[in-house]
C-alpha cells in the first residue's frame, strides 16, 4: 500500500438522500433490462430484470406484476 496524495479532481459530491421516519429511504428503480419465464409445475411467472443502481449494475429479477403496479413508468417504451 501507498501513502495517498491529495489531487482536487478526487473530490466527490455527496447525494441528497430523503430519510423516513424510521430512518429507512427508498431507492427508485432506474429501467427494465430483461424479461423472463420462470416455469413451474402447472403456471408460468413472468419476471423482469430491475436495474436499481445504474453505476454498479446492481439487479434483481422480480415479478413483472408487483413492478408495472409499483413503477409503471417503466413499462411505457417497454
Amino acid at each position: 500500500m501507498r501513502k495517498y496524495t491529495t489531487e482536487p479532481s478526487h473530490v466527490i459530491t455527496p447525494v441528497d438522500i430523503q430519510l423516513k421516519e424510521n430512518l429507512s429511504f427508498e431507492v427508485l428503480p432506474v429501467k427494465i433490462a430483461d424479461r423472463k419465464m420462470k416455469l413451474l409445475r402447472t403456471k408460468e411467472i413472468p419476471l423482469v430484470k430491475v436495474i436499481w443502481n445504474e453505476a454498479i449494475r446492481d439487479a434483481t429479477w422480480d415479478l413483472e406484476s408487483k413492478m408495472k403496479e409499483q413503477y409503471p413508468e417503466l413499462f411505457i417504451d417497454v
